[in-house]
């Protein structure tokens, strides 16, 4: 007698993509979700928790009635897909939460995060970190203009922020410059005038020897400083270069002077753009 075997096709990921903008995709296929079911499924991912209804609906409806805020609410439900039959948003008489089988971007870049900010050592240099820069590199729902974003959109910011500077620093300390460098502007593009991820990229300039460039880094950051808050670079990213005083020999530094005015010194301290 033939052994029968039975297969059980496997049920594609539902992955919810939030970084870049939205996008709901069932394996390879893109899922289509009206926009205020948009709305609701981002702002209940986002949380990564139980959300009570009431404050959903008072949030994402806020010029609403109460009532006008619950039947909103309802009918964002009611146009959230349901891949594979289960719904996206589930529901109780009191809380709203993501399917847990969902797949967020969003969680696994901070998650992603967060273990490198524990490894005090341990930053693992032969990774992809081509893909950690491109998740890392990239803003929260950035064509979206809802009040509620902008708190969570700015914490992911920062978190951005100081993992770039992060991989940056790593990547120099192993001799990886190339990537280091990727990482490092990577940082100055999301916030140009934060004086750290200015230094981490003069750093990776003077380890690999290109004082000239790391000079040129120096004065672009010194004028747009100047330009947009009448300050200049703080002590510790001068320091950074006076130490490295060999690297400099036939390079001219002075370029740097005089884009304060002594008035503007007087007005605004040292290191506004740190």
């Amino acid at each position: 007698m033939e052994n029968l075997v039975c297969t059980v096709e496997k049920e594609p990921p539902v992955r919810l993509s939030l970084i870049r903008g939205f996008e709901l995709r069932s394996g390879d296929s893109v899922m289509r979700v009206a926009l205020s079911a948009q709305r609701l499924v981002a702002f209940v991912a986002l949380q990564n928790r139980a959300v009570r209804r009431l404050h959903a609906s008072g949030t994402l409806w806020t010029d609403a009635s109460e009532q006008r805020a619950n039947s909103s609410l309802r009918s964002a439900l009611w146009r959230t897909p349901s891949p594979h039959g289960r719904p996206l948003i589930e529901a109780s008489s009191t809380h709203l939460w993501l399917n847990p089988a969902v797949q967020v971007d969003f969680h696994e870049v901070v998650s992603r995060a967060e273990l490198l900010f524990g490894q005090e050592d341990g930053f693992q240099a032969t990774g992809d970190v081509g893909g950690q820069l491109r998740q890392f590199g990239d803003d929260l729902l950035p064509d979206w203009y809802e009040d509620w974003l902008l708190v969570e959109r700015e914490r992911f910011r920062q978190l951005r922020l100081h993992a770039l500077e992060a991989i940056c620093y790593r990547l120099t300390n192993v001799g990886r410059y190339a990537l280091a460098l990727q990482a490092g502007l990577a940082a100055v593009a999301c916030e140009p005038l934060r004086e750290s991820a200015q230094r981490q990229v003069i750093r990776v300039h003077l380890k690999e020897g290109n004082a000239t460039e790391a000079l040129r880094q120096y004065w672009s950051y010194a004028r747009l400083l100047a330009n947009e808050l009448g300050a200049r670079p703080s002590p510790s990213m001068e320091q950074l270069l006076a130490g490295c005083d060999g690297q400099f020999a036939g390079c001219d530094r002075r370029p740097v002077r005089g884009l304060v005015s002594d008035r503007q010194r007087e007005a605004v301290p040292r290191g506004q753009g740190g």
